[in-house]
């Protein structure tokens, strides 16, 4: 492939002939964690940031240890340090960094993480998040190794701007799609708290709508559903598999988002269906997976049958499966504490029927379902966009931080 005029061919691709590649021990230095003893926790005191401490790119308090010990200056994080956690029993998690701000004053970290301290580290934040950085964790890491020493660290390359402009530049544009992601993350969470309020309230009566009254009625699940257990056809069959009938999975209810359901991975045959003991569910059936994962749950909104690992409701009339469904949602612990099994859990049907709910009226029932779906689909909207604006940083990464495009005008030297 022809080099483009006014690139150049570096260890960590094609970038601009005005910039270099550097490695990371030429521009900064990485940092040994605290070890510390189980005495030494205390309930207050130094908190020392362990992986758990880094979510999403940033910093989270929510799972601290604190310590009292003798912590070397050194190693008290400071603003524009970047975490990096370089051991961990999941590898998926070695690399996941943040970059330290005010927040973190006072604070060290622990013996599984790295610090890597350098003038440039808001922009090298950024390539640490990149593919750059993620691909040479990944040859690194090889086949069995689950750790990144210091030293490997310090040999990784990171593409760089000669002038502080560019870098300064870089780092800020970046950084501002940082700060909306941030807002964005922010404001779903909020919602995403009042909605949980909302359904504790609504859904236990605890808050009654307006133009509703009267004494809500304590029903079993077997009352007011018919519950439908599910069925596998023989894998060795093949006229059984790929014909024209949605066959769900617990698989299928964890990777689609959203409370709908009208897709799965696989489809079965009406051979495959009649062989296998499973049903063909109605549109409006509740998919509740009974295995694994417990008490997960999706309403179909097409024709689908399941495997057995689900007890699957369809709701009676003047019951409303909506109504029905987010009831369900806040009753996963009640469904695993009934469960039982020595290979894996299991709620039986039995037990699903024996689960009682307090039903209001049915035209409560579908206000109620309709102000959480409303709900639902703000955060839905919301979510949505988020998704959107980390996928153009994604997009900008790939140029920023390449040269692909540029922020400064380059100064063409003039004999």
């Amino acid at each position: 492939m022809e080099l483009t005029p006014g690139y150049q061919y570096s260890d960590v691709g094609v970038i601009p002939d005005d910039w270099d590649a550097k490695t990371l021990g030429e521009i900064g230095e990485s940092l040994i964690g605290l070890t510390y003893r189980p005495s030494q926790v205390r309930a207050h005191g130094t908190l020392v940031l362990r992986s758990s401490n880094v979510q999403n790119g940033g910093l989270c308090f929510e799972d601290n240890v604190f310590v009292h010990a003798n912590i070397p200056k050194r190693i008290m994080v400071r603003p524009g340090d970047i975490l990096v956690c370089v051991r961990n029993g999941s590898r998926d998690l070695i690399g996941k960094s943040a970059l330290i701000d005010e927040r973190g004053v006072g604070m060290t970290f622990g013996a599984f993480m790295a610090v890597f301290r350098s003038q440039h580290g808001k922009l090298l934040h950024q390539v640490f998040q990149s593919g750059i950085f993620k691909k040479q964790i990944n040859e690194h890491l090889g086949a069995t190794i689950n750790q990144i020493t210091n030293k490997s660290l310090n040999s990784f390359k990171v593409p760089l701007p000669r002038t502080d402009e560019e870098r300064i530049k870089i780092a800020n544009a970046l950084g501002d799609v940082d700060a909306l992601l941030t807002a964005f993350d922010r404001i779903i969470a909020k919602k995403r708290e009042l909605k949980q309020a909302a359904m504790q309230q609504l859904l236990t009566g605890g808050t009654r709508l307006r133009g509703f009254a009267g004494e809500w009625k304590v029903k079993k699940l077997g009352d007011i559903a018919s519950i439908v257990s599910g069925g596998t056809p023989r894998t060795t069959v093949l006229s059984y598999w790929n014909g024209g009938i949605k066959w769900c999975t617990p698989t299928d209810i964890t990777r689609y988002s959203g409370k709908y359901l009208s897709e799965t991975d696989r489809t079965i045959s009406h051979a495959g269906l009649s062989s296998s003991g499973a049903t063909l569910l109605p549109i409006g059936a509740l998919l509740l997976c009974s295995r694994a994962t417990i008490g997960e749950v999706k309403i179909a909104i097409a024709p689908m049958a399941t495997n057995q690992g689900f007890k699957s409701l369809i709701c009676r009339p003047r019951i409303s499966n909506e109504f029905i469904y987010y009831k369900l949602l806040t009753m996963k612990q009640q469904m695993i504490e009934r469960a039982f099994g020595s290979t894996f859990l299991e709620i039986s049907t039995r037990n699903v029927a024996a689960l009682e709910v307090a039903m209001p009226p049915y035209e409560e029932q579908i206000a109620i379902a309709k102000i959480l779906s409303d709900m639902d689909a703000e955060l839905s909207v919301l979510e949505a966009r988020f998704d959107k604006i980390r996928n153009l940083k994604q997009a900008m990464m790939q140029q920023l931080l390449t040269g692909k495009t540029r922020l400064i005008i380059k100064k063409e030297s003039h004999v």
